[in-house]
């Protein structure tokens, strides 16, 4: 018998309640062995509760992992979508549970569903989350660094909305544009608005204009308050000048591409030879 009768099931913020299946609830807590029983007993793995929710999201939003490779072998769909169009990467991904993205990868899942409008993609909700290193397995499996949720804008909007500096970090050495423009906000304006002056370095270390005007004709410094750091650290970009070594990193950048940089960096290639590439 697949459905509980007894208890009913509210999802998130959805806002509806609804009966689910013993299938759910066992995912849903990681009963494993309660889970295994049902599916040797005959129970659906992708039978739907409300809002086309599977067990298999409710395995991933809850970083069930044991419970997502039992489904995952018995046939669970790995990119069913839920009412809001997100696949159980997404939720994983928003869980920051590594080893239920792992196991969703290695079965096939979708490092780029096509986006609805009220989605975001695996790498968005991975960002949202500050979840790093889901976000460098996503991009080591192809994600998409330039994925572009009307909401959000990028995964580097988002990750600068949300304070995460390390997902900032991993973005942009993977070579995600750093003035990538939502309503021609960029990501450097979060910065300012969250004023965190770590993030500002890096971002206009990796070539963010400081002079962006968004479409309330403001630049980043516009949105640091007066005498804070954040507005002074903004005020010294604005009034001096970049130097030789960060001028060459730029360019080294641009015409060999991140990849290229990496291996650079690797091989620790002397600065003057940086410095040469960049000018011949």
């Amino acid at each position: 018998m697949d459905t509980e009768n007894s208890q009913p099931y509210f999802f998130g913020d959805i806002g509806c309640w609804s009966e689910r299946t013993e299938v759910h609830k066992a995912a849903s807590l990681g009963q494993a062995s309660q889970l295994q029983d049902l599916i040797q007993s005959g129970a659906s793995v992708n039978v739907v509760a409300v809002d086309s929710i599977t067990p298999l999201h409710e395995a991933c939003v809850r970083g069930q992992a044991q419970c997502v490779q039992l489904l995952l072998d018995a046939g669970a769909q790995v990119d069913a979508r839920n009412v809001d169009g997100s696949t159980p990467l997404c939720d994983a991904c928003s869980a920051g549970s590594l080893e239920c993205v792992k196991l969703l990868l290695d079965h096939g899942a979708k490092t780029n569903p096509a986006l609805t409008s009220r989605t975001a993609s695996p790498l968005h909700e991975a960002c949202m989350g500050g979840n790093s290193d889901c976000v460098k397995l996503l991009i080591a499996m192809g994600a998409c660094l330039e994925s572009y949720d009307l909401y959000y804008g990028t995964p580097l909007h988002v990750a600068c909305v949300n304070k995460h500096v390390d997902c900032v970090k991993v973005l942009l050495n993977a070579g995600a544009k750093v003035n990538a423009a939502r309503l021609h906000e960029t990501p450097l304006h979060h910065a300012a608005k969250n004023m965190r002056v770590d993030m500002i370095e890096i971002l206009v270390e990796f070539g963010a204009n400081i002079y962006a005007r968004d479409l309330h004709n403001r630049k980043p410094v516009d949105y640091a308050t007066t005498g804070s750091p954040s507005a002074a650290c903004l005020q010294l970009y604005e009034t001096t000048p970049m130097s030789l070594q960060q001028l060459s990193r730029l360019a080294v950048r641009k015409q060999l591409g991140t990849r290229a940089l990496k291996v650079i960096g690797q091989l620790a290639i002397p600065k003057l030879i940086i410095s040469y590439l960049c000018y011949h």
